[in-house]
């Protein structure tokens, strides 16, 4: 496995310049022909292909990765092109950031909230070409800025225009989950489908409350583009679904007097009945027992 651990390596394999230590747009046309190997980068990165070019997973999935399309990385994330050992030409652009320029600023503090960095399976970002002009000119605004001799406002103004492009491409997959929205429609089904299998099983008395990745990865999807999905679609969180349904359940075994609350939380997945009457009163403003009696 290559570890690409600084923005100068990462570079010089695709035969460019380095103008900045912590940022630069590489040019992947310039490259020699490479074997596809697994591979791990230090930093972010932002890469658009200009061609198909192979399948590139990242952890256990594979990107839907082809011509015209945006992938996004995070730092210290294994990333597989496969098939392994295969010579190929790369195409395409990457914009590549190490962590330390955006420290101290409003994007350091608000990477996290990009989660398209932690997508995964089919889930790039696909562009028109208005959009995909878009990103070229934000590209070309960081590139002027990356190779202007290096003063106070260097820094400043070229994470205002890496903000920017971020900006650009949440705007860009808002638009693609409208564009699928069967797609979404079916997922959200099967979601709804799931939730209702997990709940009427032993599975919740015996694994408790399930997560939201644990859906995601029933869907095939990572957490985070099943998350911003679901939200899109519906106006609520795929956590706020998962909660509503141990509610509703919660209220409909509390009608049945034949079974105490400690019974009925232990069938709930609590593994201790105070923990289940401070979580329900939590979400619904009243105790187990209250809202036995009020009913």
């Amino acid at each position: 496995m290559i570890i690409y651990d600084t923005i100068k390596k990462y570079s010089e394999i695709f035969n460019n310049k380095t103008s900045h230590p912590l940022i630069n747009l590489v040019d992947l046309n310039k490259s020699n022909p490479l074997e596809r190997t697994k591979f791990m980068l230090s930093f972010y990165a932002i890469i658009i292909k200009e061609t198909h070019c192979g399948d590139i997973r990242y952890g256990n999935k594979y990107y839907d990765y082809s011509d015209g399309s945006m992938v996004f990385f995070s730092p210290n994330q294994i990333i597989s092109n496969e098939p392994e050992g295969e010579l190929h030409q790369p195409y395409g652009k990457a914009l590549i950031f190490h962590p330390d320029i955006i420290k101290g600023t409003s994007l350091g503090k608000q990477i996290h909230e990009y989660s398209f960095f932690g997508y995964q399976s089919k889930e790039a970002l696909h562009l028109s070409d208005r959009e995909r002009e878009i990103v070229n000119h934000c590209f070309e605004n960081i590139t002027i800025e990356i190779n202007q001799n290096i003063d106070r406002h260097s820094k400043k103004l070229i994470v205002a225009n890496l903000e920017l492009l971020l900006k650009y491409c949440s705007r860009f997959y808002d638009r693609q989950f409208i564009t699928r929205e069967n797609t979404n429609h079916g997922i959200i089904e099967q979601f709804d489908s799931l939730l209702k299998e997990y709940f009427f099983s032993e599975k919740l008395k015996a694994e408790g409350l399930p997560s939201v990745a644990y859906f995601a990865d029933e869907l095939h999807l990572s957490a985070n583009y099943f998350g911003d999905l679901i939200k899109k679609e519906t106006g609520k969180s795929a956590l706020e679904h998962i909660q509503t349904h141990l509610i509703d359940l919660a209220k409909e075994r509390i009608f049945d007097t034949s079974k105490s609350l400690s019974e009925i939380s232990y069938e709930l997945g609590f593994k201790y009945p105070q923990h289940f009457t401070r979580y329900f009163k939590q979400k619904t403003g009243v105790s187990p027992i209250e809202y036995r009696g009020l009913n």
